[in-house]
This record gives structure tokens, C-alpha cells and sequence, in this order.
């Protein structure tokens, strides 16, 4: 056998790798969240893009949900809109909403679209205002007890699918921007882009959530330790939800959410690693952190073999069970 077909073996155990779970998540909605580091950085916004669009070619019905904090903090800064916040929480006005509008659905949303786009005629933008896709009320946070009024800020109330599954239908590949109308005073809201997610993933009956960080995943013991917790159930991750850091809480509630209303996956990955979606689908390691619903066995969970580096691990903690018994 020449040297030549030598070094293209690796490139056939690559893809023969990636055969199960081609076929498993064949034809299944894949809601991801954009975000992070991901949103900045120009190499990682073309593998993203790369990888949103393999997704759609495997056979797969990729949703994309952004926000867009970086982007709106830099535009409201230009405007000279001093941001308030209030318990960690930004205030949005009415003035700091246009801005917040302008970014996510004429900026970031456009950007992602055209490198999606390169591709082929795949992309189509949406906001959650769009055919009444997200809806939201008013979110009025409780601090110290009292209520409290944050403007523009919105606690979604329903979702209704139709435009989305019209476009997958279509072949297309939907990016929503997680602004929200009130259907009970007309204004437009912000919405968390985790928390819209995670409802738009659960609306749609999606196989799996994906929400890109700039962390490798849900830390065990964070500071004391950088060891990443591979896979938790629903109830584990609620009793560690009091004790995460403020920026990891929407996005964990978020996957709590997911699971709990029929999205069999919800994983945290890193965004700053090129590739990590199709790391995480298409390998039998994964990276970053699986939320499973409670009582998924682990051959019944969708996702990684037996023999997987998760699967070895859960397979070890049950023994150690047994044996505590």
C-alpha cells in the first residue's frame, strides 16, 4: 500500500466515527444558541458558520438563536446611553431598546445571515417579533423583596413555531434575534437569548440544545477545580444551580428547562474551540457538559456509545453505587 493512501486513513476513521451519530440525529432539530467569544472573534464566526451549515448537509435541521451584549454595550457607548444596572440586571429604556433592536436584527443577525449565506441560499433571519415567533411581557425582577421596573426587558410568554417549521420545511436554516413583542402593550422587549432558546428548543420538540460559552463546560468545583462535569441529569444540575456564577445561571437554567419539556439533549460547549459543534454531535468523546432528563439510562440517553469516555464514566459511578449498597 503507497504512503499516500496511508495518510488519508485517519480522514476514513474520521468519518466512519461519525456514522452512528449521523444517522441518529438524521432529520432532527438542533436549536443553538450563538454567543460568547464565538460572536467576535472572525475565525471562530467562519467555522460556526461552517458548522451550522454541515449540520443542514448531514441531514440535520439546524435553529440559530444570538443575542448580542458585546455588540449592544459598543452601540449603546456610541449613542452616549450610559447603561444602568440594576442587581446585576441592565435597565433598558425605551431609547436603549432602538439601539438594542438595531444591533441584534440590523448587525449581528445580518453578519451571521451572509456567512451562512456563503454557503449557498440557506439562511434566513428572523426576530422573535416576526409572525409573533416569541412573545413576552414585561419582566419585573424582585430585589430585596420589592418589584422592581427594568424597562424593555421581557419574560417570554409564548411561542408559536409556524415560521420557523415553514422555513426548515423549506430546507432553510432559521436565525432568530431574541427580541419579543407584547401582545398586551405593543412594545418591543429584549429577551435573554439563553431563555429563548432553551422555549424555542422545547417549542419545536428539538433533539438537542446547544449553547456556546467561553468556558469548557459546567465546572465540578469552580475555583477550586477547572474539572468539567461531562454529564449531569435535571435534578443534579438543579441542586447546583444556587451556586453557579452569575453569567453560567440563564444558560444552565436554560438546558434545566429544555430537558424537563422534551429536548433529549441540552449541552454547554465551548465556543472558542474552532469546530466544537461538530465535535460535540459528531464524536464519541464530546466536549463540554450533556444535561440528560432524569431516569435516562445511559444507552437510552441519545447519545454517546457505551464505550465513550462518558459512557465509561457513568458505567464506573454506577458500580460505585452498587458497591455503597
Amino acid at each position: 500500500m503507497s504512503t499516500r493512501k496511508h495518510t488519508a486513513l485517519p480522514k476514513a476513521r474520521i468519518l466512519v466515527e461519525a456514522l452512528p451519530w449521523l444517522t441518529r440525529h438524521n432529520g432532527k432539530t438542533v436549536v443553538i444558541k450563538f454567543g460568547g467569544n464565538a460572536m467576535v472573534d472572525d475565525e471562530l464566526k467562519a467555522a460556526f458558520a461552517q458548522d451550522v451549515v454541515f449540520l443542514r448537509q448531514a441531514g440535520l435541521k439546524p435553529v440559530v438563536v444570538h443575542g448580542g451584549g458585546p455588540q449592544i454595550s459598543a452601540q449603546l457607548d456610541r449613542h452616549g446611553l450610559v447603561s444602568e444596572f440594576k442587581a446585576g440586571l441592565r435597565v433598558t429604556t425605551p431609547e436603549a431598546m432602538d439601539v438594542v433592536r438595531m444591533v441584534l436584527a440590523g448587525q449581528v443577525q445580518r453578519e451571521l445571515v451572509g456567512l451562512l449565506n456563503q454557503h449557498g441560499p440557506l439562511a434566513v433571519g428572523l426576530t422573535g417579533e416576526d409572525a409573533h415567533t416569541i412573545s413576552a411581557t414585561r419582566h419585573r425582577p424582585r430585589i430585596d423583596g420589592e418589584l422592581v421596573d427594568i424597562g424593555r426587558v421581557g419574560e417570554i410568554t409564548e411561542i408559536d413555531t409556524g415560521a420557523i417549521e415553514a422555513l426548515l420545511d423549506d430546507g432553510r436554516i432559521p436565525v432568530i434575534s431574541s427580541i419579543a413583542r407584547s401582545v398586551d402593550d405593543g412594545h418591543v422587549y429584549n429577551v435573554n437569548a439563553d431563555t429563548a432558546a432553551a422555549a424555542l428548543a422545547a417549542a419545536l420538540g428539538a433533539e438537542t440544545l446547544m449553547v456556546l460559552t467561553d468556558v469548557e463546560g459546567l465546572y465540578e468545583d469552580w475555583p477550586n477545580s477547572d474539572e468539567v462535569i461531562s454529564r449531569l441529569t435535571a435534578s443534579q444540575l438543579e441542586k447546583l444551580l444556587p451556586d453557579l456564577s452569575s453569567g453560567m445561571v440563564p444558560k444552565m437554567e436554560g438546558c434545566l428547562f429544555a430537558v424537563r419539556n422534551g429536548v433529549v439533549t441540552a449541552r454547554v460547549i465551548d465556543g472558542r474551540v474552532p469546530h466544537s459543534i461538530l465535535l460535540e454531535i459528531f464524536t464519541d468523546e464530546g466536549i463540554g457538559t450533556m444535561v440528560v432528563p432524569d431516569g435516562q439510562s445511559d444507552t437510552a440517553r441519545g447519545d454517546r456509545g457505551e464505550q465513550s469516555d462518558r459512557g465509561e464514566q457513568s458505567e464506573q459511578d454506577e458500580r460505585n453505587e452498587g458497591a455503597a449498597q
